[in-house]
């Protein structure tokens, strides 16, 4: 094909991915400040529902962000009742 656009150019336009891997970060960073600094009580239930509204993202960087506190042992996820503040 002679008339493809360049990755470059069409990376210039639509720059999804890396504003995805960027907002997921920063809601990982809001949470585990709100963990750190007790906004979040330990025990309390961290719903993605209401975590998403509250940020005003999607649930799918919020999921991404409870994934990874919970491999810093900040959460934990409990079969059939959800994640709460360890």
């Amino acid at each position: 094909m002679k008339n493809k656009i360049p990755d470059t150019v069409i990376n210039e336009i639509f720059p999804r991915l890396a504003k995805r891997s960027k907002l997921s970060e920063e809601v990982y960073d809001q949470l585990k400040k709100m963990i750190l600094s007790g906004k979040f009580k330990k025990g309390q239930r961290l719903v993605e529902e209401k975590l998403a509204y509250r940020l005003n993202v999607s649930r799918n960087p919020v999921q991404i962000a409870l994934l990874r506190l919970r491999k810093e042992k900040l959460v934990i996820w409990k079969y059939k009742k959800g994640t709460f503040v360890a």
